[in-house]
């Protein structure tokens, strides 16, 4: 069995470490991440400019670009093979509800999802790495629950893609896992503005928001009962319910063209 593990904190993150520590004894595992924290970079990829890949005193083999360059470069020449499971993580705070949007850690997944493999995101729910060693422990039982199911999932073009959110707890106060669908946050905080030295105006992207929809059933719910959440994903982004509102519009810009 063979597992490729990228994150987007970079590979000298203590996340990554502590998920390639939990996971080496349960396949064989190779590590392809970036060389510094890409966070929020979602599924972006570096076109227009050359990517290199260096390897670590460790072994771990890091990239000049995004989550999804790290993976998109490991699947497509870099590794010589096809691995049976994609992860990514552990992430450096939560990636519930809209987070997923932009997350690069769930990005990193989501590329090898796309190229047809199983994939899972862990992410702990707050920063500063507290608990880490359980959020690992967790994430290992998972991965080593699903890994029966690899084969069939790699190479039968039914590959699935997880998001899973664990709370920074003891594993004493960790109930399980449970099946959660996203949540929704309000919108971000405010912009922070700063003057440059050269009398500029700076902007940075403010905080995430708090939890807008944490109803039970999502995510922000399960985690704050103390599970770590469980949320399968998928890449379709069609709005089906309103397909046939759009059709006559479409119809009659076409002259009732076919």
């Amino acid at each position: 069995m063979k597992i490729l593990i990228s994150n987007d904190d970079g590979f000298q993150a203590p996340g990554i470490v502590a998920l390639y520590e939990a996971l080496k004894g349960l396949a064989e595992v190779e590590v392809v991440a970036p060389e510094h924290n890409n966070s929020a970079k979602s599924n972006a990829l570096t076109l227009h400019s050359p990517l290199y890949v260096h390897t670590a005193a460790n072994g771990f083999r890091y990239v000049n670009g995004t989550p999804a360059d790290c993976v998109h470069i490991a699947l497509t020449g870099l590794l010589g093979y096809r691995p049976d499971l994609v992860v990514s993580g552990i992430n450096n705070g939560a990636n519930m509800g809209d987070d997923t949007i932009y997350s690069g850690t769930v990005g990193a997944a989501m590329e090898g999802y796309l190229f047809g493999i199983p994939a899972i995101a862990f992410s702990q729910t707050e920063r500063g790495w507290t608990y880490l060693d359980v959020a690992a422990q967790k994430a290992a039982e998972l991965v080593q629950q699903v890994m029966p199911s690899l084969p069939d999932a790699a190479h039968r073009s039914a590959p699935w893609l997880l998001n899973v959110n664990i709370p920074c707890r003891p594993a004493s106060e960790i109930k399980g896992f449970k099946v959660a669908r996203l949540g929704r946050r309000h919108a971000a905080e405010q912009v922070i503005t700063q003057t440059s030295p050269r009398g500029e105006t700076m902007y940075w992207i403010g905080s995430a928001g708090p939890a807008k929809d944490d109803a039970e059933g999502t995510d922000f719910h399960a985690t704050a009962q103390g599970f770590a959440s469980i949320t399968p994903l998928k890449v379709d982004l069609t709005d089906h319910d309103t397909l046939p509102y759009w059709a006559p519009t479409a119809a009659a810009m076409s002259g009732g063209a076919r």
